[in-house]
């Protein structure tokens, strides 16, 4: 069984700093595109970091700068370095790895598989 679990989140001032960790099993990530999707209370899922398995990087344009993806394929795992983060990045942060359908596009990546997702919060 694919399963994406996330780690990392919580609550933080404005300005603070947050690493998101995602462990992938029953599934190697290796040659699979991965990324980063949020949800915030109220507003739709959406995309913020994608990365694919030659290391290529892309970011929505809210988070550009800010945060940094990258993977280790040894360690069979993703991750999301988020840097001066302001109230507005407060959402649930879910990790996506491709699947075998590709249920959601971003950036010219497909994701397939979900974890249950982690918390951030920013207060200011």
């Amino acid at each position: 069984q694919v399963r994406l679990v996330e780690s990392g989140g919580g609550s933080v001032q404005a300005g603070g700093s947050l690493r998101l960790s995602c462990r992938a099993s029953g599934y190697t990530i290796r040659s699979a595109d991965m990324g980063w999707f949020r949800q915030a209370p109220g507003k739709g899922r959406e995309g913020i970091a994608g990365i694919d398995s030659d290391g290529s990087t892309r970011y929505a344009n809210s988070v550009t700068g800010r945060f940094t993806i990258s993977r280790d394929n040894a360690k069979n795992s993703l991750y999301l370095q988020m840097n001066n983060l302001k109230p507005e990045d407060t959402a649930m942060y879910y990790c996506a790895a491709q699947g075998p359908y590709g249920e959601t596009w971003w950036q010219g990546l497909r994701f397939g598989y979900w974890g249950q997702g982690t918390q951030v919060t920013v207060s200011s």
